[in-house]
């Protein structure tokens, strides 16, 4: 299994955890991370504000780190086309691991995946099995209810690569959430709990994805609960 890395230049904070990644992952390789200050006039007219899919996505319109983190996974779902491998993992740079746990998680992923899967490593434990499918010491692959967000860890295959990309060439919020929405682009989406995964984003210095926030917190965490209402209605069906 290929690993690839999404990595900026320059990020001098990460770069010791991405030599550490090289080391520990298999067949790892780093992917320049797309800068999204520098792209976003670009790509003016691929973006939307939050309307193209329902539910409506409230916090547009994407900021630079959003649109430069979107195109960057873009970037890696090619790359597996280009290269024809099966499946390969795709992890950022705050990537941290827990040794024994990880080992688990790579066996149950060489045991079961294959062209078409797309199983997310998440670092935080939410999802809600809707059907197990594998198991492997106390790790267990199954088919989440609910998407979680976030992309510290997956393991695309190319089919699947080449299903997302058909889906984002117009884009409208950030690639977790567009993620979540499984009606909308049609790909089954798996995980793997425990799997070992953590990320060090305040370690490593904080978020690169900056967002400039606008209205006030309690106007903000009423849109977010609605708008989760919204995708909890669309299950993933056991």
């Amino acid at each position: 299994m290929h690993s690839l890395i999404i990595h900026m230049p320059g990020s001098s904070n990460r770069a010791a955890n991405v030599e550490h990644l090289l080391f520990s992952l298999p067949e790892a390789e780093v992917v320049e991370a797309v800068n999204g200050r520098a792209v976003a006039t670009d790509h003016a007219d691929i973006l939307h504000p939050g309307d193209l899919h329902s539910p409506h996505y409230p916090f547009s319109p994407l900021s630079p780190g959003e649109i430069g983190c979107f195109l960057s996974h873009r970037r890696c779902w090619q790359r597996i086309i280009d290269e024809n491998w099966d499946y390969a993992l795709i992890v950022e740079d705050d990537l941290a691991l827990e040794a024994d746990v990880w080992a688990d998680t790579l066996a149950l992923v060489q045991k079961n995946a294959n062209t078409k899967s797309f199983i997310r490593l998440p670092a935080k434990p939410r999802e809600v099995p809707a059907r197990v499918i594998a198991q492997q010491g106390e790790s267990r692959l199954f088919l989440p209810k609910v998407i979680g967000l976030q992309t510290v860890a997956q393991v695309v295959g190319r089919e699947a690569a080449q299903l997302l990309l058909e889906a984002t060439k117009q884009l409208d919020r950030p690639v977790d959430t567009f993620l979540q929405m499984h009606w909308i682009h049609g790909q089954q989406i798996q995980c793997i709990l425990p799997n070992g995964v953590s990320e060090q984003t305040a370690e490593l210095g904080g978020s690169t994805i900056q967002k400039r926030k606008s209205g006030r917190k309690i106007s903000r965490e009423i849109k977010r609960f609605l708008y989760r209402t919204k995708v909890s209605t669309h299950p993933q069906k056991g």
